[in-house]
């Protein structure tokens, strides 16, 4: 993982400020994480206004209108990027019916992991979901502490109940947040190897 990425929970994104770089206003916040299950890849994001009077938002902000993600704000150019409009709406629309969170992990051997908790996303150009948060599995917690992290590959199948990952997953599960993003790219070497 290179400096300028950055490995986090799409939880930890909720309730961060959305600000702008062109006059450092504090205009919104993130409300969820908007994810396409097809590609993997985080989309936008739905928004709360802030303040005493916070709420829902219709508006939406694209991935492609984010200028940075940073530990404490996410960052777009200016209050423009924000739009109550366009293909992102229908994405936000499409991904409520299709929530991962609650999902069965199933190996392609037939084993259940567990349940999504939440998604792993590497924030870089362009945010890929490299993981999932799960609880509930027999046998994989490494740590005892109930939930693990599970790499994805670089494609993965999702069925209408269950998200489908081969079965050489259960040799790189981690309980550690710091040091998944290695785990993931040694998985990802082992199946790029034996494919």
């Amino acid at each position: 993982m290179s400096p300028r990425q950055l490995l986090l929970r799409a939880s930890d994104l909720i309730g961060r400020p959305l600000v702008t770089i062109d006059e450092g206003e504090d205009v919104a916040e993130v409300k969820d994480v908007v994810y396409g299950t097809a590609d993997a890849a985080v989309l936008g994001f739905t928004l709360n206004r802030r303040g005493f009077l916070g709420g829902p938002m219709r508006e939406v902000v694209a991935w492609s209108d984010v200028a940075a993600v940073g530990r404490h704000a996410v960052m777009i150019a200016d209050a423009g990027a924000i739009t109550a409009d366009g293909d992102l709406l229908q994405d936000v629309r499409a991904s409520r019916r299709r929530n991962v969170l609650g999902s069965d992990v199933i190996t392609d051997a037939g084993q259940r992991l567990g349940k999504v908790t939440d998604v792993v996303v590497l924030v870089d150009e362009r945010p890929e979901v490299v993981g999932y948060e799960i609880t509930g599995g027999e046998g994989l917690k490494p740590g005892g502490s109930g939930r693990v992290f599970v790499p994805l590959p670089d494609t993965l199948a999702v069925s209408g109940e269950a998200l489908m990952v081969p079965a050489a997953v259960s040799d790189f599960v981690t309980d550690d947040l710091a040091g998944f993003g290695a785990a993931v790219q040694r998985f990802r070497q082992h199946l790029r190897t034996t494919s």
